[in-house]
């Protein structure tokens, strides 16, 4: 048996330690997985042997990671429960919304759009959140980042530069 064959198998082990919380309840539909920090010490292994237990449940639908949140465990009744607006991630849902008032006229051409701070504070989201909403608005084009100054509405002057 070669020295590696140990810790490959391992986190086969844990995924199947989570897999069992899962199927039995004691991690229900909604609820937050343990930390990568937590269940490493849990199981006496590193956060990478951990994230490749996290990633198997991951790719068999069983937990989702949240931007924001955190990973929680899927409800085995909802297909695509990655799509239904309860399981969004908090950056698409804070997009959406200001996405909305862009769309109402609320933020208008030109207008400033809240900081990453703001967003932070108004959400209680991490910055990288936050940050990650306002880039989804400016890979739509609705928004445009100007160095040191913040993120504004797209205008007709904005989007010619």
């Amino acid at each position: 048996m070669s020295p590696r064959a140990t810790p490959w198998g391992t986190y086969n082990q844990i995924a199947e330690t989570l897999r069992q919380r899962i199927t039995s309840g004691t991690l229900a539909p909604g609820a937050l997985v343990p930390s990568e920090a937590a269940l490493g010490e849990e199981f006496g292994v590193a956060r990478s042997t951990v994230r490749r237990a996290l990633a198997a449940l991951e790719s068999d639908r069983l937990i989702q990671a949240l931007p924001g949140t955190g990973r929680v465990v899927c409800d085995p009744d909802e297909a695509g429960a990655g799509n239904s607006p309860g399981h969004q991630p908090q950056y698409r849902r804070i997009a959406a919304e200001l996405r909305d008032r862009i769309n109402r006229g609320d933020l208008s051409a030109g207008d400033p759009l809240p900081s990453e701070s703001a967003l932070v504070h108004t959400y209680g989201v991490s910055r990288s959140t936050a940050r990650q909403a306002l880039s989804d608005l400016e890979g739509s084009g609705l928004v445009v980042s100007v160095h040191g100054k913040g993120r504004f509405v797209r205008d007709e002057e904005s989007a010619e530069r």
